[in-house]
């Protein structure tokens, strides 16, 4: 059964400083997504470590808090049905070279850190992420 989901999506800074939100945004509304709530944001190194605290005993974790904090984002939610599952196949593999044709990812990703966008990895990480940054 689908069913209606939010999730989160992040425009990161490579792509955000190449001038790609729009085109980015335009892929996800092709996709069926809906953007219900963007906002473009710098945020504090302290603030990535909040956010990447699932990672945080991983060896790339202070490079990622770095990276993300680097320059503005595009803070994005969407939704569609099984928008997680659908925003992770959109935007492909984490390493550009590995992800499939089509994909966010593949057309913009420079490498396995600058790869372009985020994106929640379950529902329910999905409402953690959002409340992150859009907190009503």
């Amino acid at each position: 059964m689908n069913k209606l989901e939010q999730t989160l999506s992040i425009i990161k800074p490579d792509a955000v400083e190449r001038n790609l939100d729009n085109e980015i945004k335009e892929i996800f509304k092709k996709k069926g997504f809906v953007i219900k709530k963007a906002k473009k944001i710098q945020i504090e190194k302290t603030e990535a470590e909040k956010f990447y605290k699932v990672h945080e005993t991983k060896p790339f974790y202070n490079d990622l808090c770095n990276y993300l904090s680097s320059g503005p984002i595009v803070a994005m939610v969407l939704e569609k049905e099984n928008a997680v599952l659908e925003n992770r196949k959109l935007m492909g593999a984490t390493n550009p070279k590995d992800a499939k044709e089509g994909t966010i990812r593949e057309k913009y990703g420079i490498s396995i850190d600058k790869n372009s966008v985020h994106g929640s990895d379950s529902v329910e990480n999905a409402k953690v992420e959002i409340n992150f940054f859009f907190k009503d």
